[in-house]
């Protein structure tokens, strides 16, 4: 079950990603990384229908992370991009060319790998006062730093580091939902006293910004590749450092994890090496509404 309910919420939240940046792309430059981004996007229906399926799609990714461990639900969770890809080429006639097929065929392949091998299983859950959740801040100072990067860099690059920021924090959100969820199954009350569930939030927000602007900067194909690898592979890392997760370390296993986790790297590098239009001046843009 836990399988259907991640696939289920790829499915989603590709569809959700596929609505939030047909609008996001339509708004000015300036506005990136600004909070008046989100406002005027709140204002459009279909980034509001988009932000609905995501959130569909996270409900039941939450009910996966419910039943599995981090490093089981996170590799099923980063076929959205195949999800993501197929929805865009129907829908807006997105191009899907060999290479688009084989980036998007090595992340999935390269998260199969990962899990028929890796088998992660449960570990120590961490209470919500544990210093475990230190390693997250390690991971919030390295988003800061991947923002403060993207600020001077051309459109390309700016929505890969963006993308990848973003998807740091979904993977940190992952956990914190995961520990959420956990704190919830002793109560509501005390999933209230805890800071888990608002600092889930608060990072939910900031990832939505941070995916948003980098929609804004470039096609889906340029700006979501780098946030995909990214989720997984941090999620991974912290449900290891955090939840005390167990993956199998056998020569042979290891050797099949790291080749697929590096084929879901290869697979993102793939794609966003793909062919980029641009993105008109604001101003053209502005005139053709």
């Amino acid at each position: 079950m836990k399988i259907f309910f991640a696939l289920a919420a790829a499915c989603l939240i590709g569809i959700g990603f596929v609505a939030q940046q047909h609008a996001a792309y339509r708004e000015p430059l300036g506005e990136m990384l600004h909070l008046k981004l989100l406002s005027h996007l709140a204002r459009n229906r279909l980034w509001l229908l988009g932000i609905a399926a995501m959130v569909c799609g996270q409900v039941l990714g939450a009910a996966a992370l419910d039943e599995s461990d981090v490093a089981s639900v996170e590799p099923i969770l980063a076929t959205n991009l195949l999800f993501a890809l197929v929805f865009a080429h129907v829908l807006y006639r997105e191009p899907l060319n060999r290479r688009v097929w084989q980036g998007g065929l090595l992340v999935t392949a390269g998260s199969g790998l990962f899990l028929a091998f890796g088998r992660p299983h449960a570990g120590r859950p961490p209470g919500p006062e544990s210093t475990r959740w230190l390693v997250a801040a390690v991971v919030v100072v390295l988003v800061v730093t991947l923002v403060l990067t993207a600020r001077p860099r051309s459109l390309r690059t700016k929505a890969m580091l963006l993308a990848a920021s973003a998807g740091m924090l979904w993977g940190i959100q992952d956990v914190l939902t995961r520990g959420s969820l956990l704190v919830l199954g002793h109560g509501v009350a005390g999933l209230l006293q805890s800071w888990l569930p608002y600092g889930m939030i608060v990072v939910a927000v900031a990832g939505l910004l941070l995916a948003q602007s980098a929609f804004d900067a470039a096609p889906l194909r340029i700006s979501l590749p780098a946030a995909t690898a990214a989720e997984p592979l941090i999620g991974i890392v912290l449900g290891v450092l955090i939840f005390y997760e167990r993956i199998r370390l056998t020569p042979e296993a290891l050797a099949a994890e790291v080749a697929g986790l590096l084929m879901m790297v290869g697979g993102i590098v793939v794609l966003g090496r793909s062919p980029y239009l641009g993105k008109r001046e604001t101003a053209e843009r502005e005139r053709q509404r």
